[in-house]
Order: C-alpha cells, then sequence, then structure tokens
C-alpha cells in the first residue's frame, strides 16, 4: 500500500512543479555578485585557501608552507592528531601488532598516548558501553527502516536522547560519558541497521549478531558482518587502520563544523552529532567513496582492457562530462586542502603495493594503478589548476571495503564509525571554550519590491 506522502507528492506534482521554477527562479544568484562582494563560496578563497573561522589544538593538516620572502610552497601533506603524525600512529600500533583506533580516540579525547593500564581501562569502558539499550532493536532499529543506513543511523542516534536520563546536560563530565558511548556503539548500529535494511529491502535472511566484549572495533564490525572465525587478522588489522585514518581530519571539513556550529548552539550531544551524522552522508563528504567504486565499475564496463591507451580515453570522456555520471568528475582526485599528496592515502597505497602483505587482490587492482597514474594527467590536461592533482584516501577505501567484503551500503557508515572520535573531541573543545555561537554573515542582494494586495496580484506563472 502506497504510503500518503509519496500519494500526495504524486497527486500535486504539477503545482509542485509550478511552485519549484518559482523558487528556482528567485534563488539563483550570479557568480558576479560573489566576485562583487568578495564572498568566498564553499570558504575557500580562489587560491584554494580555507577562510579562517575558528582554533583547534585537536589535529592540524599541512599542504603548503611559506618561505622567507612570504611565498607559498606546495609541500607533501601533512596530518597530525593532537600533534603526533597519523604515519607514527598507524606504524606504532603495526609494530606492537596491536589495534590502533582505540588508542586514537583516546589521543584525540584527552590529547596524549595512553600507557598500557590507560588504554586498557578505557578499551573497558568502551567495550561496557557497546550494548544497546534494552528493546532499542526492536522499537528503533527494526521499525521503518532506512533505504539508507546513514538515515537509519541518524535516527538511532536521536532515540538514544530519549534513553539517557540526562540527554541535555551540556557539563563535559556528562558530554564526555555521552561520547565515549555514541564511539563504543556505532559499529553496532551501523551493522544491524544493514541487517534490517537487508531483510526490508532485499529480501535477505535478518541476522543481528552482538558484539563481543574482547574484540576490538574493527575485529566488532567484521565478526557483526561476518560471523565468528571469517576474518583475519590481517583483515582486521586493513580495516583498523582505515578506522584510525578517518578518526579526525581538522575542524573545517563540513561533517566536523557541522559538529561545531551545532554544537556552539548551546543543543544537546545526540543533536549535534546528528547533524553531522547528515552531512557526512552526502557525495561530497564522506559518500565519496562510493562514487569512486560506481566510477570503477562504469569504467570497467566499457573499456575492454586496462592499456593506457583505452583507460586515459575514457577518462577523458569522464572529464567532458560524456561518460559516467555526467558530472565532469573523476571522483577520487584532488581535495580541498592536499596538493603534492594527501598522506592518508598513501599510508594505504603503501599498503596495498606492499608484497609483504599477502592481500587477495581483484582483478580491478590494475585498473586502480592504471587511473592512479593517469587521472592527474588528464585532469591536469583539461583544467587550469593553481595546485597539482593528487589521490586523496577516498580512491582506496571504497576498493579497500570491497577487498574486505564490505557491503557498498556500509562505506559511508564505516567513515561515521571512525569520525565519531573526532566529532566527540571537537564537540568537547567547542564547549570547553564557550565560544560563541557561530553565526556568520550573509550579504542581501536581493531587490526591494512593494507589497501587493491580494485582488491586484498577477499569475506568477
Amino acid at each position: 500500500m502506497e504510503n500518503t506522502y509519496n500519494s500526495f507528492k504524486k497527486t500535486n506534482k504539477k503545482e509542485i512543479t509550478r511552485l519549484t521554477k518559482l523558487t528556482k527562479r528567485c534563488d539563483a544568484i550570479s557568480a558576479n555578485l560573489y566576485e562583487k562582494h568578495k564572498v568566498f563560496r564553499g570558504l575557500r578563497d580562489n587560491q584554494g585557501r580555507g577562510v579562517v573561522t575558528g582554533l583547534t589544538d585537536i589535529s592540524e593538516i599541512n599542504a603548503f608552507k611559506y618561505t622567507k620572502d612570504g611565498e607559498r610552497v606546495a609541500i607533501e601533506g601533512e596530518c597530525f592528531y593532537r600533534g603526533i603524525p597519523i604515519e607514527k600512529l598507524i606504524a606504532g600500533g603495526a609494530y606492537e601488532g596491536r589495534y590502533g583506533f582505540e588508542e586514537t580516540a583516546y589521543l584525540l579525547l584527552t590529547g596524549k598516548l595512553p600507557d598500557k593500564e590507560e588504554l586498557d581501562d578505557f578499551i573497558y569502558l568502551l567495550n561496557g558501553l557497546r550494548q544497546l539499550p534494552d528493546t532499542f532493536l526492536r522499537d528503533v532499529i527494526l521499525k521503518s527502516v532506512a533505504e539508507n543506513i546513514m538515515n537509519a543511523m541518524a535516527k538511532c542516534v536521536l532515540s538514544l536522547y530519549s534513553y539517557d536520563d540526562a540527554a541535555e546536560d551540556i557539563s563535559i563530565p556528562n558530554v564526555f560519558t555521552q561520547c565515549l558511548k555514541l564511539i563504543a556503539v556505532f559499529p553496532v548500529l551501523a551493522v544491524h541497521s544493514l541487517q534490517a535494511h537487508r531483510y526490508y529491502h532485499q529480501g535477505k535472511n535478518l541476522k543481528i549478531r552482538n558484539p563481543k566484549p574482547y574484540l576490538s572495533t574493527a575485529e566488532n564490525i567484521l565478526y557483526m558482518l561476518r560471523g565468528t572465525g571469517r576474518y583475519t587478522a590481517e583483515e582486521a588489522r586493513l580495516l583498523d587502520v582505515c578506522l584510525i585514518l578517518h578518526a579526525e581530519h581538522g575542524g573545517g571539513n563540513n561533517s566536523t563544523f557541522t559538529t561545531r556550529v551545532v554544537t556552539s548552539s548551546g543543543t544537546d550531544t545526540y543533536s549535534a552529532i546528528a547533524a553531522a551524522l547528515g552531512s557526512l552522508k552526502g557525495p561530497k563528504h564522506g559518500g565519496a567513496n562510493i562514487k569512486v567504486v560506481e566510477m570503477m565499475e562504469d569504467i570497467k564496463s566499457h573499456v575492454k582492457d586496462y592499456s593506457e591507451e583505452e583507460v586515459k580515453a575514457y577518462l577523458k570522456k569522464i572529464m567532458d562530462g560524456d561518460a559516467f555520471d555526467k558530472q565532469g568528475l573523476i571522483y577520487g582526485m584532488g581535495h580541498a586542502i592536499y596538493s603534492l599528496s594527501d598522506p592518508r592515502a598513501n599510508v594505504l597505497q603503501s599498503i596495498l603495493f606492499n608484497e609483504d602483505y599477502h592481500f587477495n587482490h581483484t582483478d580491478d587492482f590494475e585498473l586502480y594503478k592504471q587511473v592512479y597514474k593517469l587521472a592527474p594527467i588528464v585532469i591536469a590536461e583539461k583544467r587550469k589548476l593553481f595546485k597539482p592533482v593528487a589521490v586523496n584516501i577516498d580512491f582506496y577505501t571504497g576498493y579497500i571495503y570491497r577487498m574486505l567484503h564490505i557491503p557498498k551500503e556500509l562505506f559511508t557508515p564505516i567513515f561515521a564509525i571512525a569520525r565519531i572520535a573526532g566529532w566527540s573531541a571537537h564537540r568537547i573543545e567547542e564547549l570547553v571554550n564557550q565560544s560563541k555561537i557561530i553565526r556568520p554573515a550573509y550579504v542581501a542582494v536581493g531587490e526591494r519590491q512593494e507589497y501587493v494586495p491580494l485582488e491586484e496580484r498577477k499569475p506568477s506563472l
């Protein structure tokens, strides 16, 4: 039976179309006006530099340096969590043969690396918070199942408000506890929502596995997806690296900035994080790795072999807007900040290209290597750019998740499972500093008009 909302849209389609035309006509703003009023769209100037809106001690991202003469010079990308290079953070855990996401969350929240006892205590806290409230699975996750897992997670986060006796308390100890709960439970919300989606929307069996208290976050994701013993330590460690790399990326990325904007209003933790999830869902942000996978599938279906000539020719068609989604974009290439390289992509590339690891690469791997090599050349030939184009982290994560047999519906939720650590750190930092509500200015460019009595008005269209 069709629901009332969809029936309404069909019945009133003609009138909605008319009103939409009016709205589009009155809302269109000339690009010249942005230049006239010196407004930087996307809060980035014409040199790609972000408009500074705040200060943070949580992470640092660098793509350029300045010489003594004030010249801006591109450098290899750098990313630091609380002053520690991400490469060293990942290498430290790998060298000691352990998982590092939990340590990373501790670092982002507290500003320091934990010693062994502190790390054990922190992991114990997280494991104690992984269980969902009684009846939450039945009353929330398995009801009104969303088509998109990110929307399902947002619904779950807002519903958790009702299970928290101190939901409105924004004191730092209480917010810290709420954030720990969300960090712990995000993997469960994501995987359980996926299973509900598969059952209701794909007709598959409903398989719900509760998390194991002795498993890491990465292990629990794979366990809940596959079941006991169906993943290797190497697979779990690769997923753990992805979680570390996605855990934080400065205060200016769209979802983290959303967290800070909403937090600055004084609202509760659940509202702030639900807003961040809505931001991350977008294909220009967390959904980008899905676009990479879809683009690669499209290339595979149109390129007979992976020769340099054929791949380059098809990439040109994508850039010209004649192939794939007709948007003229090669996904997984370029970054708003990084120029010569994305350090997160470098980490994943070094793992994937390292023969010491024993990953069962798919046949797509050769195609990925060709696109990695040729796409920057094609983009540079097509556009006049102020900086080089480098592969970004989204180019590899989609491939890795496919290699780990993680369904596409879970790609962006895994990003959220990691980034909740960074969102939490930024929410707390915003509250600790008791900043003013974030309220930037907009320049009004609309023309004044006279009020016309109802009986004298003429039809708009």
